[in-house]
């Protein structure tokens, strides 16, 4: 299964980064891989069950990816996996992990994981797809970096 790995340093603690990432009336204030973020079933905040639904921007060719959270501790870690079927997504899940280097300092980890479909070709979308995964990750990355460096 393709995965990807991408960190940062941010000027902000674990806990304010954790907050920003997983609020998403502001979602859009720094994520330039989306063109909509917001929690489905009537969801108010985000936590481990929660249903959220992100639509890329046009280089993501506006697909609509759904996810659950599967693992939420705040402050540290979460995790989605995909729910809906997107065009050539047969699985996705992704980590975001948090490391304090000091009391202002802190790292950003995003793992994804994934599998093309449809099956016949997937060895020869997934390594394009995991090239292009991994380019708008470290973007979306420098963006929440550049946010916070401006924010805080």
């Amino acid at each position: 299964m393709p995965k990807g790995t991408v960190s940062v340093e941010v000027v902000a603690s674990c806990t304010a980064v954790f907050n920003l990432i997983h609020d998403y009336g502001r979602r859009l204030e720094w994520d330039t891989l989306l063109s909509k973020a917001c929690l489905l079933d009537g969801a108010t905040e985000t936590g481990l069950g929660v249903r959220s639904l992100c639509v890329g921007t046009w280089r993501g060719m506006f697909l609509p990816l759904e996810t659950e959270y599967i693992r939420f501790e705040p402050g540290r870690v979460a995790a989605v996996s995909l729910t809906n079927r997107p065009p050539f997504f047969a699985h996705f899940a992704a980590t975001i992990r948090h490391e304090p280097l000091s009391e202002t300092h802190s790292r950003v980890t995003y793992t994804y994981y994934f599998r093309a479909r449809p099956k016949l070709i997937a060895p020869f979308l997934e390594p394009i797809m995991n090239l292009l995964l991994k380019r708008e990750t470290q973007k979306r990355l420098y963006a929440l970096q550049r946010y916070l460096s401006l924010n805080n």
